[in-house]
């Protein structure tokens, strides 16, 4: 059974910090490509960052030069590094994970959730301004 564990969330104050861990059981992580998600409230589901079996990393443009996604294939784990937070980055967090893929992703696949076929729970972010 796949499955995928979120860590890390927690209350932070306007420009801290962060870092948010995605653990896989049941996968390989470097086989596939793994994806942030977000949701916050009253609000749609939306792409945050993405890395593929290249280490080819994606960021929405909302993220770009604050978050740094990277992936431990020895720990199977992917991390998300949250810097210079703000509080509209306040969200549950969600990790997901493709099926295989090609060595490497595009735009358009690693940001569409549709792609995804195994998501874990979330944790929560709170950032407070």
């Amino acid at each position: 059974q796949v499955q995928l564990t979120e860590s890390g969330g927690g209350l932070v104050q306007t420009g801290g910090s962060l870092r948010l861990s995605c653990a896989a059981s049941g996968r390989t992580l470097r086989d596939s490509v793994t994806g942030w998600f977000r949701q916050g409230p009253g609000k749609e589901r939306e792409f945050v960052a993405a890395i593929d079996r290249s280490g080819g990393e994606y960021y929405a443009d909302s993220v770009k030069g604050r978050f740094t996604i990277s992936r431990d294939n020895a720990k199977n784990t992917v991390s998300l590094q949250l810097n210079k937070m703000k509080p509209d980055d306040t969200a549950v967090y969600i990790c997901a994970g493709t099926r295989r893929t090609a060595f490497y992703a595009t735009t358009s696949y690693v940001s569409t959730p549709a792609s995804y076929i195994t998501w874990g729970q979330g944790t929560q972010v709170t950032v407070s301004s």
